[in-house]
């Protein structure tokens, strides 16, 4: 599929020579830096140096005091306590945090996780009856509850007061509990928005320990379980999480908590990333929660004991399995169901599609089509679905707009889930597709590459890559650097791979030409580069075709090579392909 070359606007050189000499760094860098609107030396040096001294103080959240007050209630009269939460991989790891914080506070504490099947997600009626019914007073519900404003009051009505950490978009009203911490509420002035669901939980548990002067120690050491809520939810690596996200990769790398050391080990990975997290980590972690019960996630991050641990590991690693081949099989399904692929949304609905994957397919068939994407199942009596957008589209705003014909929604700019009765599917499929026509840009309708500057291969040099490393962790808002580097030419590429699939790059640019006297041009440099999957365009490239590479650097770990940096090509260009 064609993909789009967007190159960020560069910054006033002025400004650029001007950061690169106060800090000091290579212009590159200081490029990469202010388009970060990082500006000053000082700002590069808490950039580059993440404390955990910067997290914001928790009781700047909207209803702070008041859901400490009633978690100190609770442990002082000794009452029952339930913590909720969804069945996602945010979810679980917010019940797990919560859960191990302050179990040793609360008095025979329990957690619950809703089966997606028959409760759905956000706060269960079911829920709030086993609490009454076994003396719960208190439910902290996480990563969901912000609309649950029908059920907060039937919980009020059967005596059960709820604490709700969420971090969603609030509808217009908010539910009557106890506190609502949301960073997202209109007239919440928390300093920075993009939390996750465990992140606010977090905040809690960081209220409850200062207000009580408890070190902080053992809260630290439950950063392993918000850093994989932070890569697995797809929120913003940047200002709060990117310091949480980097003292949790920190965690996950040397002492992970047994539940999650279990899943790490099968993982066969280095050094875990964020990436790692969200291919390797986050997948098996959901598996329970779609195909079966995220209690088995919960109870594998909590665990004390290795055979507890590696009995949970392997009961997720057999649901995930269950899961994969739903997934592959009811994505090669989908697709056939799609019969004008120029249609700007994709809206398919079949009643036997399994609703613990319609996500997941969802997402597929956004990347095979690139075009806004609902799949529709059945469950319960209703239809329920998942939507996943394309960059730069807001899904949510969409999918607002189509409000009338559902029964309710929920999640974010790019991914949205939603419930509907059966009579409106024809309805909402129509307007769906109607506003997404009227909205979407066309550079939208192709996958993008951000290229964040334009370099020579000279520039390429162990201390760039170096300092590059310091921009981690990489994720969403603070991604890996992408560079441009135009009018390259082949100096002994070849395919590579089982099947030649791949393209094994050396190349050159004329940053690396020099010319002595009257003789002709010597080439005395070459650079390295991998282009998975372009294997089809080495007789182009070995034609002596010029062509353009946009990539990202790695260090080249294979035998010998170790010290090298290679470039990780993301595309190749032709001059007739622009």
């Amino acid at each position: 599929m064609k993909k789009t070359w967007v190159l960020n606007t560069a910054p006033d050189e002025k400004k650029i020579k001007e950061l690169s000499e106060a800090i000091p760094c290579s212009p590159i860098v200081a490029n990469l830096l202010l388009q970060r609107d990082i500006t000053s030396a000082e700002e590069a040096y808490r950039f580059f140096n993440p404390s955990l001294d910067m997290l914001h103080d928790p009781f700047l959240m909207k209803d702070m005091e008041k859901a400490v007050d009633r978690v100190e209630q609770a442990i002082y009269k000794r009452e029952r306590v339930m913590i909720y939460g969804d069945y996602d991989v945010d979810g679980t790891t917010a019940v797990a945090l919560l859960f191990k914080h302050f179990k040793p506070k609360f008095t025979a504490p329990e957690y619950y996780i809703p089966r997606r099947y028959t409760e759905g997600s956000g706060i269960s009626t079911r829920a709030i009856d086993r609490a009454a019914e076994n003396g719960i007073t208190l439910m902290i519900v996480t990563d969901c509850g912000v609309k649950a404003v029908e059920q907060v009051r039937y919980a009020k009505a059967r005596n059960v007061d709820i604490i709700i950490c969420d971090h969603h978009t609030t509808g217009d009203t908010l539910p009557e509990a106890v506190a609502v911490l949301d960073p997202r509420r209109d007239d919440c002035g928390y300093p920075y928005k993009w939390l996750s669901g465990c992140g606010v939980s977090f905040k809690l548990a960081q209220a409850y320990n200062r207000k009580n002067n408890l070190p902080m120690d053992t809260l630290y050491e439950l950063l392993d379980l918000v850093c994989v809520s932070i890569a697995s939810d797809i929120v913003p690596v940047t200002g709060e999480n990117r310091v949480l996200a980097h003292f949790g990769l920190r965690r996950l790398n040397s002492s992970p908590s047994l539940g999650l050391k279990t899943i790490i080990k099968s993982a066969g990975v280095k050094e875990l990333t964020i990436n790692d997290i969200v291919v390797r980590v986050g997948p098996k972690i959901n598996a329970a929660g779609r195909v079966e019960s995220g209690d088995k996630s919960v109870e594998l991050l909590v665990a004390e004991e290795e055979r507890t641990a590696r009995r949970a590991a392997e009961s997720l690693d057999s649901l995930n399995n269950k899961r994969k081949k739903l997934d592959h099989d009811i994505t090669e399904e989908a697709l056939k169901y799609i019969h004008d692929p120029t249609e700007k949304a994709t809206v398919l609905y079949n009643p036997k599609w399994h609703n613990g994957v319609i996500g997941i397919v969802a997402s597929r068939l956004m990347e095979y089509y690139y075009r806004p994407t609902v799949i529709l199942t059945e469950s319960e009596g209703f239809v329920i679905g998942s939507a996943r957008s394309v960059e730069g589209f807001d899904l949510y705003e969409a999918i607002s707009r189509c409000s009338k014909h559902l029964e309710n929604y929920g999640g974010h700019k790019y991914a949205v889930g939603l419930t509907l009765r059966r009579e409106n599917i024809e309805a909402f499929r129509a307007g769906f597709q109607q506003v997404v026509s009227e909205t979407i840009p066309e550079e939208l309708m192709h996958p993008q590459i951000t290229i964040d500057a334009k370099i020579k291969l000279e520039e390429i040099t162990v201390d760039l890559y170096n300092t590059l490393q310091g921009f981690a962790p990489f994720g969403p808002n603070n991604t890996i650097p992408v560079f441009l580097t135009e009018g390259v030419s082949d100096f002994g590429s070849q395919q590579v791979g089982r099947h030649e699939e791949h393209l094994k790059l050396v190349v050159v640019d004329d940053s690396q030409i020099r010319i002595q006297d009257d003789a002709q041009p010597r080439i005395y440099k070459d650079r390295d580069g991998i282009a998975f999957g372009m294997g089809d365009l080495f007789p182009r490239v070995h034609e002596g075709e010029v062509f353009d590479i946009c990539y990202t650097l790695q260090k080249n770990d294979f035998m010998w090579k170790e010290n090298d940096i290679q470039m990780l090509i993301r595309d190749i260009k032709f001059k007739e392909d622009h």
